[in-house]
Formats: structure tokens, sequence, C-alpha cells
């Protein structure tokens, strides 16, 4: 009986060391400039220009949800490569996106599926 206790534990741990793995969701929002969303407390990108000059200088591009929720666009190949040149023609647009999201210390990131602009969608 210890052993499968031990082994239950041991399973918990490993999944919660690797990251909660959600389903498949959509998420809507703006993609922005990472830094600006959490420096400036932004609701939405300032423009367009602003995100593209943050991007091309550096800085990740993310998406901010609706609901306030921060989703890092990352990459599931090994070695695992930036998003932003993949997110650029998006900067500053309202975005669905879909894909995996993983949970991680209160972060969340998703490995985009499909990526389109609102009015694009509608």
């Amino acid at each position: 009986m210890k052993s499968h206790i031990v082994t239950a534990m041991l399973v918990a741990l490993t999944l919660e060391g690797a990251g909660a793995q959600e389903p498949a969701i959509r998420v809507e929002g703006y993609v922005l400039d990472s830094a600006c969303a959490f420096i400036k407390n932004l609701k939405k990108p300032v423009s367009r220009d602003c995100a593209l000059a943050c991007a091309k200088a550096g800085s990740p591009l993310a998406i901010l949800a609706d609901d306030g929720v921060i989703y890092w666009p990352i990459s599931s190949a090994m070695p695992a490569t930036g998003q932003n040149l993949r997110l650029m023609q998006f900067a500053g647009e309202r975005v669905i996106a879909s894909g995996k999201v993983f949970v991680r210390g209160g972060s969340r990131a998703i490995v985009i599926e499909k990526i389109e602009t609102v009015s694009a969608s509608k």
C-alpha cells in the first residue's frame, strides 16, 4: 500500500514540475509588447508601430486576453524557437488564437495552432 502512495506522489510531483497542460483553448485579445503589458499596465497596445518597434528590439510579444491574463507564445519544437517572427504580422492587433496552454507558477504559455485577426475571423 505504501508503494502505491509513494508512486502516486512521485507522479503528481513530476506532473507539477513539468507544468500542467490544459486542453486546446481559444484566446481572444491583443498582441502587444510584453514589457508594456506589465510596466504600463496596458489594456491594449498603444499602437501597432510601438508594438513592432519593441518586438524588433527583442522584447517578446504576448497575447493579453480580454480577462487580463497574459499568454506567452511558445514553441513546441526542441530546441525551442522564439515566436516574435510569427506574431509580427499581428502586432498591435486584436486576435483569436487557439492552441494548447501550459500553466506553471501563475504563468500561462500557449503553443499556437491557429491565429487570426478578429475582423478576419468574423
